[in-house]
């Protein structure tokens, strides 16, 4: 059986979608670990063109089972609405394809309320929260403050609980926020309208992991965003609020039991940072614009602009060892084409001295860049499916950051759709 974790190495927005929905025909269940509707995985196929935000990736893939685990903070209604558009493309999802952690919390509709609230009384200060209630579903589910996706299959329990939940946080929206308070038919209309919909789907998939564990069955634990967003290990606070590495993926699957035998790091050619926070490598002016419209660099959920930069080898380099890494996918390295000598980020510069290791997050503030140059291939490489059919200098710029962080490059995206990918081993 092969355990294998497909995760983000930088901020996020690296391609892990493109690369699910590529690596999925080997497996036979796909898992979503952790995180919820606050990013998005773009995923281009036969179907059309998708923007996943809890679906995982392997949805598209027949014979394949999806399952969101307990660790995915699980909103009813962002769910439902992705699960009816994906269908509208001719896509079957049944629960059959797709399975609900029992044990997932749900994301409650005061969740959002608060990120937004909060992301407006910080102002300047503000995260970069793209508001989909992410960190105060996940600040509520360590005060044991949420519900359960299970308790839906005990309605006088869960009404009960949801009542008891709802007077506990009316007083933080009208004493703190000085915000209109939730009722009961409210919440009561929230439930017909998305959890009751989204009930037939959920079930024991802990005990359905741990039977395609003894059936030798082929695992793919996807996550969300990146290791310079995970909680404990990335750029604090401007992180999310779950662990987004390979070693979280046995817990927040359901299967604790689990051995992640690869671990598929996923790095974009070049560097993108949607949100606040330090972003060493970022370019600004007319050569951040060109390279933003290169790329077509945009929030998958938000649509708004990402900062980009030259690959950045110094957090690539940190984000392989907290992965722990065993291969990676080099994604969009057709967008680079433009560019006549390209930018690398080899270094920061900190307290006057070159350093080749990831500060600690309060010293970033303070790193600089040090940049050097590659020459450019200037011509198309989106139609070549041969590492040997590259332009050298695109070979050179590949096997450069291979050396760099220490990692075999396994494989090279040379545009967004499924097939237009570059195998080297």
């Amino acid at each position: 059986m092969s355990n294998c974790a497909i995760v983000g190495i930088n901020w996020g927005d690296e391609g892990k979608g493109r690369m699910v929905d590529l690596l999925t025909e080997h497996y036979d269940v796909v898992v979503r670990y952790q995180g919820g509707g606050n990013a998005g995985h773009t995923v281009i196929n036969e179907h059309g063109t998708f923007a996943l935000h809890l679906l995982p990736s392997g949805i598209f893939r027949n014979g394949v089972v999806n399952i969101l685990g307990n660790g995915v903070a699980l909103d009813p209604e962002n769910l439902w609405t992705e699960i009816q558009s994906v269908m509208d493309q001719g896509v079957s999802i049944t629960p059959e394809n797709l399975k609900i952690s029992d044990r997932a919390s749900l994301l409650l509709p005061w969740h959002r309320d608060l990120d937004e609230l909060e992301e407006n009384r910080l102002r300047n200060k503000k995260f970069g929260s793209t508001k989909q209630g992410i960190a105060p579903f996940y600040s509520d589910k360590y005060q044991k403050k949420t519900i359960l996706a299970g308790e839906l299959f005990y309605p006088d329990e869960f009404k009960k609980h949801l009542l008891d939940l709802m007077e506990w946080k009316n007083l933080t929206l009208t004493n703190v926020y000085h915000a209109p308070a939730y009722t009961m038919n409210m919440l009561d209309q929230w439930i017909i309208e998305f959890c009751d919909k989204i009930k037939p789907f959920i079930c024991d998939t802990g005990a359905f992991l741990k039977d395609a564990q003894r059936e030798g069955k082929n695992i793919l634990f996807e996550a969300q965003l990146g290791s310079l967003r995970d909680l404990d290990y990335g750029i604090f606070p401007y992180t999310t609020s779950s662990n987004t590495i390979a070693a979280y993926a046995p817990i927040g699957s359901g299967l604790p039991s689990a051995n992640i035998s690869d671990v598929v790091g996923v790095v974009k050619a070049y560097s993108t940072c949607v949100g606040e926070g330090p972003f060493v490598c970022e370019l600004f002016g007319d050569e951040a614009e060109a390279l933003r419209k290169a790329g077509f660099e945009y929030g998958a959920k938000t649509g708004r602009p990402r900062r980009v930069g030259p690959i950045d080898l110094v957090a690539t380099r940190y984000g392989v060892e907290v992965q722990a890494a065993t291969e990676i996918a080099l994604t969009k390295l057709d967008v680079l084409s433009y560019m006549e000598r390209i930018p690398v980020c080899t270094q920061y510069l900190l307290g006057g001295e070159p350093t080749d290791r990831f500060p600690f997050p309060a010293a970033l503030d303070h790193a600089k860049p040090i940049i050097e140059y590659m020459p450019g291939w200037n011509c198309d490489i989106s139609s070549i499916r041969n590492w040997n059919d590259l332009p050298t200098e695109a070979k050179d710029y590949v096997t450069f950051i291979e050396k760099a962080i220490d990692c075999p490059i396994s494989y090279v995206s040379v545009g967004p759709e499924r097939d237009s990918i570059i195998i080297r081993k």
